[in-house]
């Protein structure tokens, strides 16, 4: 069920919010731009989210909660078609000018209207219950690095590994390989550093020598980027005394991990005596973050959140979709992090990089 509750600014954003925050990274138009013919970048977004409608059908057709769904996934892929097609003529229709927040939303809207509400988890399921199983060891791999820097960088090659598990690429889905090795397999071929956006070298070094006290991570997808990418450090973040607060989305969408889905998780990680390979979690929180879409524009949160983020001093926003195609430029009161894989070609494009390039961007907000 959608929640009702109203929706509130991240209180962590830099004031006014008006001027200093815009979700979306890329201008997908300027002020002189004709309101009433699209633009090249918003053709291209418009194409990319086209090119997705395939493995969405595909998904749908296979959805055993819904009846007719073969039918009723035919009929999403006509719908949003139109709906793209509609956009491409004339950009002010639909709610438009069109963004990346707003082609992810009318994708949903047609979903849920004609009754799909998950249509992602079977695969889901089936990740996250492998990289459970594998969670144990990349654990004992990272606690055997003793250099507390090789051991940082390790996590975060973890999470960016991890991060290849994006459905919502339609390349990726089609090659995503299915065996257990991959996750490993990921972290050794990442492109080399330096990355696009590369400040991990200056992270490291704070690393060193600070503790957050409160560290907020907007989390991603299911399987093992949440599992195998992010709890991993997570928990380095317990150990060195930190609160977490793991932000989940509120509704499905794609293959990102909900907020039950992720209570779920950790539950299943825990021992018996509630902790994770050792480590305590009774600081480990988990939150809805009131977000229904792969992106995420922060001046819309969960009340909840809100109250936890209040006194943060680090927060993190992973994945492509909430951390680069939103958010990449956005500015905190408090250090923050954004991490993430490239996987559109039109994002590697706009950044100067390559595909499957790796954005590590820290700010440190001097109190």
């Amino acid at each position: 069920m959608e929640s009702s509750e109203e929706l509130v600014p991240f209180p962590l954003l830099l004031t006014p919010i008006e001027s200093n925050y815009r979700a979306c990274t890329i201008p997908y138009r300027f002020p002189s731009d004709n309101p009433r013919k699209a633009t090249p970048i918003e053709l291209s977004w418009i194409d990319l989210f086209h090119n997705s409608i395939l493995s969405f059908r595909k998904r749908a057709e296979s959805d055993g909660t819904v009846a007719d769904a073969h039918v009723k996934a035919e009929k999403f892929a006509q719908r949003y078609s139109e709906i793209l097609e509609d956009l491409k003529k004339d950009p002010e229709s639909h709610g438009g000018p069109p963004d990346c927040i707003l082609l992810c939303r009318l994708r949903e809207l047609v979903l849920r209207e004609l009754g799909f509400r998950d249509i992602f988890k079977k695969v889901k399921d089936e990740e996250n219950a492998k990289a459970i199983s594998l969670f144990e060891n990349v654990v004992h791999l990272n606690d055997a690095i003793q250099d507390e820097s090789k051991r940082l960088e390790n996590l975060v090659r973890g999470i960016f590994a991890g991060n290849i598990f994006d459905l919502g690429s339609a390349q990726l889905a089609e090659v995503f390989s299915r065996d257990g090795m991959s996750f490993l397999a990921s972290c050794q071929n990442l492109l080399p550093r330096p990355w696009v956006i590369d400040d991990l070298d200056t992270f490291k070094l704070k690393w060193t020598r600070k503790t957050w006290k409160k560290v907020i991570i907007f989390v991603d997808n299911s399987g093992a980027d949440i599992i195998l990418g992010i709890l991993p450090f997570a928990r380095e973040l317990l150990q060195r005394g930190s609160q977490v607060v793991l932000a989940a989305n509120d509704l499905p969408s794609i293959n990102d991990v909900t907020y039950p889905e992720l209570i779920e998780i950790i539950a299943k990680l825990k021992d018996e005596k509630g902790q994770l390979v050792g480590v305590d979690t009774s600081n480990l929180l988990i939150a809805n973050s009131g977000n229904d879409l792969p992106v995420i524009d922060l001046t819309r949160i969960s009340q909840e959140l809100a109250y936890l983020a209040a006194d943060a001093d680090l927060v993190m926003l992973e994945g492509m979709g909430r951390g680069i195609e939103t958010n990449l430029y956005a500015q905190f009161k408090c250090d923050s992090l954004k991490i993430g894989m490239v996987k559109h070609p039109e994002v590697a494009q706009f950044l100067g990089g390559r595909l499957y390039d790796c954005v590590f961007k820290y700010n440190e907000v001097l109190s």
